[in-house]
């Protein structure tokens, strides 16, 4: 017979605190990312519950009468997945498992289970279970609930702890294994970057879902897989381009997110090793998404903790043609002029146009501005190449667009 659990189609709650750090629309934006996390894992999610705290509750993340409430719902709509915006901790995760008898899951859970669909080359999937035995061995204990029934007393000692113990054993070794692995991984990437020789080194980097594979494809004339859904692209994929006479090598790499799980960070090592090694990094950004400048924040975040902040970075904002901006009434006399009624050319005029940092506005889907676009590479690829081949004027390869 199946488990009536079991038997529940992936609808999911959705669950997220509002607190002095994360305002109210700091946390509709967050449940908003995490609806579209839900859609790419395959889920369906019903509804969502906030709560105001000033810190989340260690016990069990909201409060009693929130999670009452949360509880009520699920029983009567049939809901057998309740995912949390943030990460639980082990405590947490068993109280709330106890509590709300359904499926729980936490945004670094989810992404990891995104990452694990995702995977398909042999590097990738190794990267991928090793953050999920590093998530998963502290919250081991939550795995033995069918233990919690047993009772103390004579003859009632050992078995469940003796489980945990195992199973914490094996998952141990596990990891070693995959570390020892990825070492082997680390050493056969960095030989192939070594054996690429001094040719010039270009990454796309970006937000999750900005477009990175789509520009890759048109640039490089490649067919990477590409996908309106978040992690479209785990494996990092790298061809070479030409532009006039200058040929250099074009790296698609992972999308990053906010609240990145710590665990991907590091297992994601070798993967974030060819933004390290770039020489020019292309920051890629989705102009029509209304929280892109917090995207860009947090892909700065990341690349500060990768020690790549300092490298020089085109910042190309892509898919201008879905881009779309408020209009004032022009009876309305009271309102004020915001971000959310920029045009293009609003934008163009704020802080993208430091000097420091090149900009370019671009449609790598309907391939508009593809030619400013190659321009500005070719100019940024170029002072690096001359700075290299200082003595053969950037003619040391004799490469023609095909």
């Amino acid at each position: 017979m199946i488990d009536s659990k079991e038997a529940i189609s992936e609808k999911a709650v959705l669950i997220g605190i509002i607190t002095q750090n994360q305002d109210e629309t700091q946390s509709e934006e967050f449940l908003d990312e995490l609806e579209f996390l839900t859609t790419t894992a395959g889920g369906v999610a019903v509804k969502r519950f906030t709560q105001k705290l000033e810190r989340p509750n260690p016990k069990t993340f909201l409060g009693t009468g929130k999670l009452e409430e949360v509880k009520q719902f699920i029983e009567t709509k049939n809901i057998g997945t309740a995912i949390f915006d943030d990460e639980l901790s082990p405590a947490q995760l068993r109280n709330i498992e106890k509590i709300l008898d359904c499926k729980i899951l936490d945004r670094t859970n989810l992404i990891l289970d995104i990452f694990a669909q995702r995977a398909q080359s042999s590097s990738a999937k190794t990267q991928v279970e090793l953050a999920q035995h590093q998530y998963l061995l502290p919250r081991l204990t939550r795995l033995w609930t069918h233990l919690d029934k047993q009772k103390g007393g004579i003859g009632m000692r050992g078995p469940g702890e003796t489980e945990i113990e195992t199973d914490r054993r094996i998952i141990n070794d596990r990891i070693v294994l995959l570390k020892k692995k990825l070492l082997t991984i680390d050493k056969q990437m960095a030989t192939q970057r070594k054996n690429r020789g001094k040719i010039v080194r270009v990454a796309l980097v970006g937000y999750t879902n900005v477009g990175k594979s789509t520009l890759m494809n048109v640039i490089s004339k490649s067919d990477v897989f590409a996908e309106n859904k978040l992690f479209a692209t785990l494996d990092t994929t790298v061809r070479k381009v030409v532009i006039k006479n200058i040929p250099f090598l074009m790296t698609d790499t992972v999308g990053f997110i906010r609240k990145l799980p710590t665990q991907l960070v590091e297992s994601f090592k070798s993967t974030l090793d060819e933004v390290r090694e770039a020489d020019l990094l292309l920051h890629v950004v989705d102009i029509s998404h209304p929280n892109f400048e917090d995207h860009i924040a947090s892909v700065n975040t990341i690349l500060d903790d990768i020690k790549c902040a300092d490298k020089p970075t085109l910042m190309v904002f892509n898919k201008i043609d879905a881009y779309s901006h408020e209009t004032i009434d022009e009876d309305d006399l009271v309102s004020e002029k915001t971000k959310e009624h920029y045009t293009l050319q609003d934008w163009k005029k704020t802080w993208m146009n430091d000097k420091e940092v090149s900009s370019i506005f671009i449609s790598a889907l309907n391939k508009e501005n593809l030619e400013d676009f190659k321009e500005e590479v070719y100019e940024e690829v170029k002072k690096i190449h001359i700075q290299r081949f200082p003595y053969n004027d950037f003619l040391y390869y004799e490469y023609k667009e095909e």
